[in-house]
């Protein structure tokens, strides 16, 4: 069973997690907007990995006996200036996303509620993946992006990008 107070602190970031996807399919809109379906595309994937990060702390609250609590989502910002705004506002938010995953860490560790530290074990290295990727976007943009046969091959290789079920999820459908 849940503290109420872990219990409170999973449902924050179950809407954490739904911004992040409401954030990343503002961002998408953008980019289809600017004619950059590659890089929208990329964020749609994005969206379906946010959304499915909330699955996973949902899912992991009832199999615990708490109680999910939706909360409200604000609205996210719809207007940029540039693909690198979108871009490191992404990196940014995936900081913000990570710092939130370890403030949660440490209460878990500190209630010493051992099940939900080593389900957010998972949620650690799956930061490190969501940072790296952001990173590796914006080096990419600054190196080629400015020329407009590299923001072309930057698109189509955005595109590429394949939506694949994280692991937690695999494992609760098995």
């Amino acid at each position: 069973m849940l503290t109420e107070k872990m219990e409170q602190l999973l449902n924050d970031q179950i809407q954490k997690e739904l911004f992040s996807a409401y954030l990343y399919l503002s961002m998408s809109a953008y980019l289809e907007e600017e004619n950059l379906k590659g890089y929208a595309h990329w964020f749609m994937i994005q969206v379906q990995e946010e959304r499915d990060h909330a699955l996973i702390l949902y899912n992991y609250v009832l199999a615990a006996g708490g109680r999910v609590r939706l909360q409200a989502i604000e609205q996210p910002k719809a207007d940029f200036a540039s693909i690198e705004e979108v871009l490191t506002e992404t990196l940014a938010h995936e900081r913000f996303i990570t710092g939130s995953i370890y403030d949660l860490a440490d209460a878990a560790n500190a209630a010493r509620d051992h099940k939900t530290v080593q389900m957010l074990q998972w949620f650690i290295g799956e930061q490190v993946e969501e940072e790296d990727n952001a990173r590796n976007n914006i080096d990419q943009y600054r190196l080629f992006g400015d020329d407009p046969k590299g923001l072309y091959m930057l698109d189509r290789e955005m595109a590429a990008r394949v939506y694949t079920v994280p692991s937690p999820l695999a494992q609760a459908n098995a």
